[in-house]
């Protein structure tokens, strides 16, 4: 196992990456409609953010499969919120949570589900309502059009 910079090692990475791709993926999928304005917001965010740095792309397509599976299993939800909540550490919590409102974004509107969806994520992570709002006011003010 090699260690990253930040103390994890590669694994654990991976786990991370895993984790926030689920959240991206399943904030996308849970109004059971995935836009390619969803689709290809995913892609530029694993291609472009530092936190993905050593995300092999080659392997996005299988790891959204994955997510896919996992929450069209039983209590997949569940499932998928308990695995972004114990594979992401505190210190990017709020990043997942960004990333997901990012993805609900992409379509210039919030479904209700996907509103439900952030809810119970931001419980997962424990993120507090300020924190939160902040987030999705951000996101907000990026992709406003004239």
């Amino acid at each position: 196992m090699s260690e990253k910079p930040t103390g994890y090692t590669a694994e654990k990475v991976a786990e991370i990456h895993e984790a926030l791709i689920f959240a991206m993926v399943t904030i996308a999928a849970v109004d059971r409609e995935i836009s390619d304005n969803e689709l290809q917001r995913i892609g530029r965010i694993v291609s472009n953010l530092p936190v993905f740095r050593d995300f092999n792309l080659d392997s996005l397509v299988q790891t959204a499969e994955a997510c896919g599976n996992m929450l069209s299993g039983e209590d997949g939800l569940e499932n998928v919120l308990h695995k972004i909540g114990t594979a992401i550490p505190h210190r990017l919590r709020e990043t997942a949570y960004a990333l997901a409102v990012e993805i609900a974004a992409a379509d210039l509107s919030v479904s209700q589900e996907e509103a439900r969806f952030l809810e119970m994520l931001a419980d997962r992570l424990e993120l507090d309502k300020l924190s939160t709002v902040a987030i999705e006011r951000g996101a907000r003010a990026r992709h406003v059009v004239v």
